[in-house]
């Protein structure tokens, strides 16, 4: 669901949050048995296409289109992980229950984690909240508040997946139906035993997962979705992306993702090996697996992580992530703005071979890839912003985006732990308004909002402890107005909260004489600024406005930090920003 705020477009975002836990006697229950999920379908939401009466999923004979559901890979009984949860897609042909209308049914779920995924739909028009209940195995219980948005007029910018059929029993229409992955928080550490659902008008669930914390595991490099674009077309290629690590361990694992995709994507195998330079690798690159294949098929909106693998991760370092693509592949989600030069090769499977001379393409971008886990380690500290955190106008290849340098200084200090640091920073994002639509192939790459995107590139990254919010700039130059932007802030603020991470914001960087950054942004600029400074809301500040702006003419940048276009600072510019940040600040 969106609302118009002066003129522009606002994603209404629901979000957990955990209260305080109670002996589980003290909270009142129907008495009925857990069961599992299955046993509690109730509702039909899939149909054949042939035969559209077979379901009804909304009360008006509306449903799902089982024929999109396996072009998109969302086969029954197939495993589908999102967010960082693995949930199964109902074990139900066409016509047979598949879902429960949520009620207060007790539901048997175990595992230990940091939430928990629920596959759900609203119906009804405006989605479905209620507030529902976990039970512990030591006998305390935790409430939980769960929204699902519309499967028909839902946000496309946060839903799982978007198929492209709704059926009735008058005919198919060619209408977006929507599903949604929603988590909640548990309380860390405990053993769940099962989950009250909520009771609450038109809410469908599917699925139901514990999400693990990623215990054994830190975040050493991250990328964002900005979109799925034209790409290619590639088939039978091989794409082998460089990155760069923060910390580094002795097990490696590497996550994919197909966000926003509308088919499956397959991935013949992959490799991970150290960089010699360019496209070349130091040594022979080992075989990665999933689930102990050597490929693997990403249903759309999914994502895959392969198997853990003995190998050591240098930190501050360049690894080659190669990977086959078997199949034609026209267009991939992608992080536009990588600003390192990746690699393409000629026709087949080059993932094994360490010398770089089939790799005959440069690539400046990432597609697929967007994670890289090494093993151990304290956690990671998740950095989402806009272009100026992505590294836009840095120097291609050298790695001294603010984030780099903030993740050296980490690790040559011993006084706070060496936290993985991810760059979630996306070019042209804004705070408050979807720029990527969030479904479809488009030219428009700087992604969905923080707001939009909060869950997915932030609470579902790799033990997240702390994240920094830097944004802002782009919502100003769009015209929006300080208020717009500081309600977005404030929401960051509570969801991050709310899971326990610790949250710090940044300061607006001044833009003076860039064409958009006019007299009225700029008042805008200070407004916000001074919120920031000022409300508490986060956990602390880092003034980078302070530490970049021109002693004598506050609204513009310095001019040895300034990259030129007097938005974006150059490296210099960065690695004061970088400097700047009291690491103290990152613990939790």
């Amino acid at each position: 669901m969106r609302r118009r705020v002066r003129g522009f477009a606002v994603a209404i975002v629901s979000f957990a949050f955990l209260a305080p836990v109670v002996p589980a006697g003290a909270a009142a229950g129907d008495g009925a048995q857990p069961q599992p999920l299955e046993r509690l379908f109730d509702n039909v939401a899939v149909s054949d296409d042939a035969r559209p009466g077979q379901a009804n999923l909304d009360g008006y004979g509306g449903s799902l289109s089982a024929q999109d559901l396996t072009a998109a890979g969302w086969t029954p009984d197939r495993a589908l992980t999102v967010q960082g949860a693995r949930l199964t897609w109902p074990r139900r042909l066409p016509g047979e229950p598949d879902n429960v209308l949520a009620a207060g049914q007790s539901v048997r779920v175990g595992g230990r984690g940091d939430a928990l995924a629920f596959l759900v739909a609203g119906t009804g028009g405006a989605g479905a909240s209620g507030t529902g209940s976990v039970s512990y195995r030591d006998g305390t219980r935790s409430s939980y508040a769960l929204t699902a948005s519309d499967w028909r007029a839902g946000p496309l910018a946060t839903k799982a997946v978007a198929l492209p059929h709704i059926n009735t029993p008058v005919g198919q229409l060619a209408e977006q139906a929507r599903l949604y992955v929603v988590t909640v928080p548990l309380v860390r550490g405990r053993q769940v035993a099962s989950v009250q659902l909520p009771r609450a008008a038109g809410l469908h669930v599917f699925a139901v997962a514990v999400r693990s914390s990623g215990t054994g595991w830190t975040g050493s490099w991250a990328a964002a979705t900005s979109g799925v674009r034209a790409v290619g077309p590639w088939s039978d290629r091989t794409v082998r992306l460089v990155v760069h690590t923060s910390v580094g361990g002795s097990r490696v694992r590497l996550r994919f993702d197909n966000t926003f995709a509308a088919a499956p994507v397959r991935i013949g195998g992959a490799t991970v090996a150290v960089q010699k330079e360019g496209a070349t690798a130091r040594g022979v690159p080992v075989p990665l697996s999933f689930r102990g294949g050597a490929g693997v098929e990403i249903p759309a909106g999914a994502q895959a992580f392969s198997d853990p693998l003995g190998f050591v991760v240098p930190a501050d370092a360049n690894l080659l992530v190669s990977f086959h693509l078997p199949g034609p592949v026209a267009a991939a989600p992608v992080h536009q703005l990588a600003v390192q030069r990746s690699y393409v090769s000629t026709a087949g499977d080059h993932t094994a071979e360490g010398s770089g001379a089939a790799y005959t393409t440069t690539l400046s971008r990432w597609p697929l890839l967007t994670g890289v886990d090494v093993g151990g380690g304290p956690g990671s500290v998740v950095l989402l912003g806009d272009s100026i955190t992505d590294g836009d106008r840095s120097t291609t290849g050298a790695n001294r985006r603010w984030p780099d340098v903030l993740a050296a200084r980490l690790l040559k200090q011993r006084g706070v732990p060496h936290y993985g640091v991810l760059n979630q920073g996306i070019s042209g994002n804004r705070v408050v308004t979807d720029r990527y639509p969030g479904d479809g192939v488009s030219t428009d790459m700087a992604g969905v909002s923080a707001l939009s995107r909060f869950d997915r590139d932030v609470l579902a990254q790799t033990s997240v402890r702390t994240a920094v919010v830097f944004e802002g700039v782009n919502d100003l130059r769009g015209q929006a107005t300080a208020q717009q932007v500081v309600a977005g802030l404030r929401e960051i603020a509570d969801r991050g909260h709310a899971r326990g991470l610790r949250m710090l914001v940044g300061t607006i960087l001044p833009c003076e004489g860039e064409v958009r950054c006019t007299a009225a942004v700029d008042a805008e600029r200070s407004a916000v600024n001074a919120w920031i400074r000022g409300a508490g809301v986060f956990d602390a500040v880092l003034d980078f406005d302070a530490v970049v702006r021109d002693p004598g003419r506050p609204g513009r940048m310095l001019a040895a930090y300034d990259s030129g276009d007097h938005l974006h600072p150059g490296d210099a510019g960065l690695a004061a920003m970088a400097r700047s940040v009291d690491l103290r600040a990152l613990v939790p």
